[in-house]
């Protein structure tokens, strides 16, 4: 009989995935007040160095100079879905689209053919931290999909359902259905391209929150399913009768129904599951493809093209402070968060 829980582990920065997922980062930071160019009001010496990647600092420059993020840099043959839990993230492209989300957005962005784009974390507030928190999540591409055009939608707040659900005990349970479907609800359409567009792969991607000492159950899907529980805020839950501590996550059956019971204090999980791609993965830094040749070849056509090139004067872009969220898309097009009724 198959194992309902297959192994666990403990949390970083850079999660464990199974197929048909690439790589989940967790991102959380304490960045400070910003100053009138959205950088961080540190003295000098505390100011972190560039590519900063110490987790055990409250905050983080990555690669940003002077606006913490990642400046410009290339993909290939993947996709991007980035959930923003607070704080805010701009976006723009090697395409000229651009656009700034976050406290509950997502962008879904897929690569395909080849693009380069930045994420910066611009410092909105001069008065209060600007605390940052997100997940980004990298799906592959089917070999017919990793030469598609480059593509990016956003999923707003107020677009994303979420189910209330009530246990027996009156104990409540809310999903946020970013991808894929539970009940009868279904979550907004993914980009056209990605595995998660059809919709028997069941790609699905849950943010979960339990209050303290509600059950919920995670329904069976199928035994070829992927399916990874990661327990990133609270204190303790059980998987059936196994305890699990916040800072853990578990490799669970996707054939088999799932019961979660949490303890005294409201938890928070994060629930990536999907059908494999039955396709070799040859993956290094921004690529993924399905051969060592194919990644030699991305390497070669983006040192030829750069992807179309780069349009913005610098590597990291941010819009001005008042801008609010928005989403410029490559044919003009600008879009703002739908109001909430």
């Amino acid at each position: 009989m198959e194992n309902k829980i297959i192994s666990t582990g403990k949390l970083g920065f850079q999660m464990q995935v199974k197929n048909p997922f690439i790589a989940c980062m967790h991102h959380q930071d304490a960045f400070p007040m910003g100053n009138d160019q959205m950088e961080p009001i540190v003295p000098s010496k505390e100011k972190p160095a560039g590519g900063e990647f110490d987790h055990d600092a409250p905050w983080r420059m990555y690669y940003g100079d002077t606006v913490p993020g990642f400046p410009v840099h290339p993909h290939r043959g993947f996709e991007t879905v980035t959930v923003v839990l607070e704080g805010f993230v701009d976006h723009a492209d090697g395409l000229g689209a651009m656009g700034r989300y976050g406290n509950g957005d997502v962008q879904w962005m897929t690569a395909g053919a080849g693009l380069q784009h930045s994420e910066m974390f611009p410092l909105l507030s001069k008065t209060q931290p600007n605390p940052m928190e997100l997940f980004q999540i990298w799906i592959n591409l089917p070999a017919k999909s990793k030469f598609v055009p480059p593509h990016y939608k956003m999923l707003w707040d107020e677009e994303i359902p979420v189910i209330l659900h009530t246990d027996d005990k009156g104990g409540n349970t809310h999903i946020r259905l970013i991808s894929g479907q539970y009940g009868q609800t279904e979550s907004p359409e993914p980009n056209p391209d990605s595995w998660a567009g059809d919709r028997n792969n069941h790609v699905g991607i849950w943010l979960i929150t339990m209050e303290p000492g509600a059950e919920f159950v995670i329904p069976g899907i199928s035994s070829t399913l992927s399916r990874m529980l990661y327990y990133y805020a609270g204190n303790t839950i059980q998987i059936e009768s196994t305890p699990l501590s916040s800072g853990y996550f578990s490799e669970l059956a996707g054939g088999k129904s799932i019961l979660l019971k949490n303890g005294e204090k409201t938890s928070k999980l994060l629930l990536l599951e999907g059908e494999p791609i039955q396709e070799p993965v040859a993956a290094y830094g921004p690529f993924v493809m399905n051969t060592q040749e194919e990644i030699i070849q991305a390497y070669d056509d983006y040192h030829k093209t750069q992807f179309g090139g780069w349009p913005w004067p610098q590597d990291g872009p941010v819009s001005p402070r008042e801008k609010g969220r928005f989403a410029l898309y490559e044919n003009g097009r600008e879009e703002t968060p739908p109001q909430k009724e």
